[in-house]
C-alpha cells in the first residue's frame, strides 16, 4: 500500500467555539480514491474547510499531516501550494474577474512562477475541452450567471489546471442532473492516477456510480463510525444511515 498522503489522527475542529469534530482518524494513500459520506450535519463539511485552511474552523486538537507536513502550522496559501486542493459545495460568484484571469493567476500562485500566455492558452484549452466548456467561457465573469453544472464543471477545470497532489471534492454532485454529472464524473476520472489521492464528500451515492471509490468512510457525529470498500456505499443506497442513529437516506431523490 502507498504510504498516506493524507494523515489524520484524532482530529477536533470547532466552529466559534462548537465542537463539530470529535476526534476523526483517517489516512487516504497517494493515488486512492476515498468518499466520506455521513448524513447532513455529520461533520463532513467541517473536515473539508478544517483541510483547506478556513479561518474559522479551529483545529482544538489532534494532528494532520499532508505529504509528510503538519497541516497546522501551513497557512491556506502553503496548503494550496503544496498540491492540496477544494472544490467547494457553493462555488462564490467574483464579478469582474475573468475565468481565464483568475484561472492563470491561481495558476502561477501555485507554481510559484509565471506560466507564459501561449502555454497557458493551450493548456486552458485542452484541459476546458475535457469538460466541454464553450470558448466563450473564458471571458466570462468567475461563476456570475453560471448554472449550477456549470460552476462544479469550473471547479473541475480548477483541479485539471492546478494539477493538486490531493484533492477534496465536497458535495460535487449537489444540484447536478444526470448529463452535468457525468461530465464531472469524467473529469475527475479522467485525473485519476498514482499522483493523486481523492476524497469525495457526498451525502448521496450516485456520484460514487461514476467515480468507483477505493474505500467508503461513514461520518456520523464528528466521528468516522465505518470503513469498507465499495460495496459499503451500495449498503448505504439500501439501507441508509439507519443503524447510525439517523433516518436520512443515502440515496437521490429521483
Amino acid at each position: 500500500m502507498a504510504d498516506p498522503i493524507l494523515k489524520i489522527e484524532g482530529l477536533e475542529v470547532a466552529v466559534d467555539n462548537t465542537p463539530i469534530l470529535k476526534g476523526v482518524d483517517l489516512e487516504v494513500p497517494q493515488g486512492e480514491v476515498h468518499a466520506l459520506m455521513g448524513p447532513n450535519g455529520s461533520g463532513k463539511s467541517t473536515l473539508a474547510y478544517a483541510l483547506a485552511g478556513h479561518p474559522r474552523y479551529e483545529i482544538t486538537g489532534g494532528s494532520v499531516m499532508f505529504g509528510g507536513q503538519d497541516l497546522a502550522d501551513m497557512g491556506a496559501d502553503e496548503r494550496a501550494q503544496a498540491g492540496l486542493f477544494l472544490a467547494m459545495q457553493y462555488p462564490v460568484e467574483v464579478p469582474g474577474v475573468s475565468v481565464m484571469n483568475f484561472l492563470r493567476t491561481a495558476v502561477n500562485a501555485t507554481r510559484g512562477e509565471e506560466v507564459p500566455v501561449r502555454e497557458f492558452a493551450r493548456l486552458f484549452k485542452e484541459k476546458s475541452d475535457l469538460l466541454t466548456f464553450d470558448p466563450s467561457f473564458a471571458d466570462r465573469y468567475l461563476n456570475e450567471g453560471f448554472s449550477g453544472g456549470e460552476k462544479k464543471r469550473h471547479e473541475i477545470l480548477q483541479m485539471a489546471l492546478l494539477e493538486p497532489a490531493f484533492a477534496i471534492l465536497d458535495e460535487t454532485d449537489s444540484g447536478l442532473d444526470v448529463d452535468a454529472l457525468r461530465i464531472v464524473a469524467e473529469g475527475v476520472n479522467a485525473q485519476r492516477g498514482p499522483d493523486l489521492g481523492v476524497l469525495i464528500i457526498t451525502h448521496y451515492t450516485r456520484i460514487l456510480n461514476y467515480i468507483r471509490p477505493d474505500v467508503v468512510h461513514v461520518m456520523f457525529d464528528g466521528r468516522i463510525a465505518r470503513t469498507g470498500g465499495p460495496d459499503l456505499a451500495d449498503h448505504l443506497e439500501e439501507k441508509g444511515y439507519v443503524e447510525f442513529g439517523s433516518a436520512e437516506t443515502a440515496a437521490a431523490p429521483r
